[in-house]
């Protein structure tokens, strides 16, 4: 069964927030494919992953190549998974079919942004309607990510904290 996790973004902008999470990504041996709105988009967050001082995310986009050699590979077009990408993860409001075909999908929007909120109930309500285990993380005052609601159909668990 598919899981999607959703993170309301409430104390760190998308820039502050990606990169943590790819890591964690990275760290567990998976490959990761990025959504993002525009090919535009797709550029700045790919000169925001090579600015990062802390963290080293290798990553790539079609104006880089070499698709089957990132582990992290941006993208514009949401049917584009083209380096064995465990898990998705989605910005700017994206959707994508693949959600379906991977283990995990990470669903990243902005708190602050009312219309961003609603989009993310939508896509909850169908993934739940699809059967994905739903996770559901908020920031705390501290940034840190507070699981705030799961449902795992498999379980028939609802949580809600």
């Amino acid at each position: 069964m598919p899981r999607s996790d959703f993170y309301h973004l409430l104390r760190f902008r998308l820039e502050e927030a990606l990169p943590r999470l790819l890591e964690r990504v990275l760290a567990s041996g998976q490959r990761a494919v990025v959504v993002a709105g525009s090919a535009e988009r797709v550029e700045d967050l790919t000169l925001m992953l090579w600015d990062q001082r802390d963290l080293w995310i290798p990553h790539g986009s079609a104006r880089d190549g070499y698709a089957g050699d990132q582990p992290v590979w941006l993208t514009d077009d949401p049917q584009d998974c083209p380096n064995g990408a465990q898990v998705l993860v989605l910005c700017d409001g994206m959707d994508s079919p693949l959600a379906a075909e991977m283990a995990r999908t990470l669903d990243l929007f902005n708190g602050h942004d009312e219309a961003a909120v609603m989009a993310a109930r939508e896509r909850w309500k169908a993934r739940l309607a699809a059967g994905f285990s739903l996770y559901y993380w908020r920031q705390d005052e501290a940034g840190r990510w507070t699981e705030q609601a799961r449902r795992v159909p498999e379980e028939d668990v609802v949580k809600e904290v």
